[in-house]
């Protein structure tokens, strides 16, 4: 799974955002602002040893992704609730579940949705979001982030 970002250049600055996950962060040069942006998604992972791959499109598009799927969807799940200003006992009650740890599991890389149980729970968050499948084929890998915590 990744997720699509886009590069931009804003006055002196280069700006690297990935929407969904609500991460923008910029740099002197393009190659500055990617990295960046990788060294964000570790520093909100926080886990020994993930790594983050950045994919480079064209017209300023850009995908990330990592083996660790787990914790890539577990950012993507915290980011949407903290945005949504919910906690995980309103999202919990929302998806009918008895206890907030029932929906913690997957935000905190327990328990690996499928696509469908994903989807329900992102609509728990926000009813108005959907997703959108793309084909990324065309895209080559060009930088490798790690995270190394101590």
């Amino acid at each position: 799974m990744r997720f699509s970002g886009k590069v931009f250049k804003d006055g002196d600055y280069w700006l690297a955002e990935i929407p969904i996950l609500d991460i923008m962060t910029q740099g002197h040069t393009e190659e500055e602002s990617y990295n960046m942006v990788l060294d964000a998604i570790i520093s909100l992972i926080n886990k020994e040893d993930f790594t983050v791959d950045l994919y480079k499109g064209k017209k300023g598009s850009f995908e990330v992704s990592s083996p660790d799927s787990k914790s890539m969807i577990s950012l993507l799940l915290q980011r949407k609730r903290e945005n949504s200003g919910l906690s995980l006992a309103q999202v919990a009650a929302r998806l009918g579940f008895t206890s907030r740890n029932s929906y913690a599991r997957y935000e905190r890389g327990k328990t690996m949705p499928t696509l469908g149980k994903l989807d329900e729970l992102l609509r728990a968050v926000d009813p108005s979001i959907d997703f959108v499948i793309n084909d990324s084929n065309a895209l080559t890998k060009t930088c490798t982030g790690q995270g190394k915590l101590g």
